[in-house]
């Protein structure tokens, strides 16, 4: 009768599908604000989920002995006063008789009537609880940690609003049968006894709260899934895998982009260096023929094997040559590798 009248309730107040009804009234107190329930689907035929309470809070599965600084506020919400009639044969109608034990015997509906008052919404100031999980870590070794993690299936997640009454409330329950001209006809002749059914419960009771689903790393940090694109669950080694390979492959990428480039400038630097040399006239290019410059020598004459050349050796195209100048240095070599054409004077030019 209790976890009817919840979902009659958060069916009523909406609040766009976050909210969810508390199942049972003795598990009433376990969804405060920052207490820990498991978030299960039930299974691919029923595409709600069940949310199973936890003895335990967000700082109980936390490093250290810090506690949470968040605070929370509380307003009013409501005046929830509810009557409905409800029919035997539908499924809410049998869960109430079951749940129950109502004497339903001539009777083809049950009236319910929820008398809960002002309601209060407590939630948590999330703005300060995201700053503060920055610098927290999640324990590992934390019992239901170790058996959340272990289920594909489970999602842990954090209380972060719940509603609540002010005072004593009550729900009771009539069997009856539904007439034309009056609410209901009841047949008291026939069968008196078991019609009505009442229960009171105290103030302060929680009869609905919202959450956020936790998603934790493998590293132990976690966040706060603040919208419903984002979903929770525990961070696994072969999704840190495929991160890490993805990264790689961005830095591999970027590192071949940025040598692509190098190479590309540096050819058409030689470019220009060429085109700058053939435009010129022979007598202002040719410098090693005149008095006091470098020399080209045979570098297989000195036993110094072919290699690229130093200006255009240095490309994608690997050109290679056979003469050089020993008159010149280069990273503590005592010899540099030129082509005979135009590379030996194009450098001479520049060392000039």
């Amino acid at each position: 009768m209790f976890a009817a009248a919840t979902k009659s309730f958060v069916k009523q107040v909406g609040d766009g599908g976050r909210l969810v009804p508390v199942p049972s009234l003795s598990e009433a107190d376990k969804y405060q604000p920052l207490s820990l329930v498991v978030k299960k689907k039930r299974c691919f035929l029923f595409p709600r989920y069940k949310f199973t309470s936890t003895p335990f809070t967000l700082k109980d599965i936390l490093l250290g002995d810090r506690e949470i600084s968040a605070g929370i506020s509380s307003y009013q919400l409501l005046n929830y006063e509810d009557e409905s009639d409800v029919s035997l044969y539908g499924r809410r109608g049998n869960h109430i008789v079951n749940d129950v034990g109502i004497n339903v015997t001539g009777s083809d509906s049950i009236a319910v009537k929820a008398s809960f008052g002002v309601v209060t919404k407590h939630e948590v100031e999330v703005s300060t609880l995201l700053k503060e999980i920055t610098t927290r870590k999640i324990n590992f070794d934390h019992s239901l940690i170790r058996q959340s993690r272990s289920s594909r299936k489970a999602v842990l997640c954090v209380v972060m609003e719940s509603i609540r009454t002010t005072r004593q409330c009550s729900l009771s329950v009539h069997a009856g049968i539904r007439g034309e001209a009056m609410r209901f006809h009841f047949m008291d002749e026939q069968n008196p006894k078991g019609r009505d059914k009442a229960i009171v419960f105290p103030a302060h009771t929680t009869i609905a709260f919202s959450v956020f689903e936790l998603f934790i790393y493998l590293d132990g940090a976690f966040d706060l899934c603040v919208t419903s694109v984002s979903k929770g669950g525990f961070e696994r080694e072969e999704t840190a895998t495929f991160a890490l390979l993805y990264r790689l492959r961005n830095i591999l990428f970027e590192r071949n982009r940025r040598v692509m480039d190098a190479i590309s400038r540096s050819q058409f630097y030689l470019d220009d260096l060429f085109s700058d040399y053939y435009d010129k006239p022979l007598s202002m290019t040719d410098i090693s023929l005149k008095e006091g410059t470098h020399i080209r020598v045979n570098l297989l004459n000195h036993n110094i094997p072919k290699g690229p050349c130093i200006l255009c050796g240095m490309g994608n195209l690997k050109r290679e040559t056979v003469y050089g100048c020993f008159q010149c240095s280069v990273d503590g070599q005592k010899y540099v590798r030129l082509h005979a054409v135009p590379c030996f004077d194009i450098w001479h030019k520049r060392m000039k």
